[in-house]
């Protein structure tokens, strides 16, 4: 996708209106013809958050090489042949999984600790088009068109290479490994990434960064970079260090198995996994559906969305017995919801 122009100024604090010229993606083809965006004064940060809020329960969905080197953290770079399916992932049946629920929206690791993309960057031949790679589709595109043909808005994980990583773990692709590039190189090519990333899926309506502290850039840094890329885009930060999680960095904090305080008035969103870890792995079984009811209510009443990790297998499926729980989940929130009524 390319921009042709690309003018917007800031109105009090937070108020932003747009111009641009974009077009749209058959510009590769070089058959496109540029689609003129109106100008429209888009809302403050304020209320994006507090749309935010409002969404309350959402699907963080770990799929990635890990899952198939049955790991957590992959160390090293390994085959682009490993991240094989055997089939089209049916991500419809994520989206209806998440919308039998009750969630509203999901968030997917497009790249996480091995550096492989999900989608097709131009910036790495270390991604699902990768020529050995039995994939060959857009995976994100998919996740997209799925979970918003049901309703549900979506967002993206994108891990960034944090100087408290490991050497063995790359984060990066091969075209910026950390051992010859330095902390600004791999920052520059996040950026681009991200970049790529925002302009390309402009459905996605937040992004969701793993890592992201100030010891990789400030939080004005951060603020400016995301807002000149698009300015209706929110933005969290898990920070690096344990004992900083739930601070507020950017737009959205972030708490990792763990609520935030009763008197948290931070927009936050509290994250956790249905089964015991964020990847799969054999034998993976869920917390029943009334332990994350209450895990979801203690979030949303300490002003934090919960979200819900659920982990496909090798083939991209969820457990069936994850399925089930998800369905009870939403079956329950209803209940509930009627009797507050």
């Amino acid at each position: 996708m390319k921009i042709k122009m690309r003018l917007w100024s800031v109105f009090g604090l937070m108020v932003t209106m747009t111009i641009c010229t974009v077009y749209d993606s058959a510009a590769k083809s070089n058959n496109a013809n540029p689609k003129l965006v109106v100008p429209i004064a888009a809302k403050s940060v304020r209320e994006m958050q507090e749309d935010f809020l409002k969404l309350k329960f959402g699907m963080f969905i770990h799929f990635n090489m890990a899952t198939y080197k049955g790991v957590q953290w992959v160390s090293g770079y390994h085959s682009p042949a490993d991240f094989n399916p055997g089939r089209r992932i049916d991500t419809d049946a994520w989206a209806d999984a998440a919308k039998s629920a009750g969630m509203k929206y999901a968030v997917l690791t497009v790249k996480h600790v091995a550096g492989f993309c999900l989608w097709d960057s131009k910036y790495t031949t270390y991604d699902v088009m990768n020529p050995d790679c039995p994939y060959k589709e857009d995976l994100v595109a998919q996740f997209i068109k799925s979970f918003k043909s049901r309703g549900l808005k979506v967002g993206l994980y994108y891990c960034w290479r944090h100087p408290g990583f490991k050497a063995e773990f790359k984060v990066l692709p091969p075209e910026c490994d950390p051992s010859t590039h330095s902390l600004k190189e791999q920052n520059e090519f996040q950026k681009k990434q991200i970049a790529e990333l925002i302009l390309k899926y402009p459905d996605v309506f937040y992004i969701w960064n793993d890592g992201l502290d100030p010891d990789i850039m400030s939080s004005r840094e951060a603020l400016d970079f995301f807002r000149s890329i698009r300015p209706g885009v929110l933005i969290s930060a898990n920070w690096w260090d344990w004992s900083k999680k739930g601070t507020p960095f950017v737009d959205i904090a972030v708490k990792e198995m763990k609520p935030f305080p009763e008197t948290n008035t931070a927009p936050g969103e509290t994250c956790w996994c249905l089964e015991q870890s964020w990847f799969w792995k054999t034998g993976a079984s869920p917390k029943t559906a009334s332990e994350v009811v209450d895990l979801i209510n203690t979030a949303n009443s300490r002003n934090s969305n919960f979200l819900l990790n659920v982990g496909p297998d090798r083939q991209g499926k969820f457990e069936e017995s994850s399925v089930r729980v998800l369905a009870e989940i939403g079956k329950l929130l209803k209940a509930n919801k009627a009797v507050k009524k």
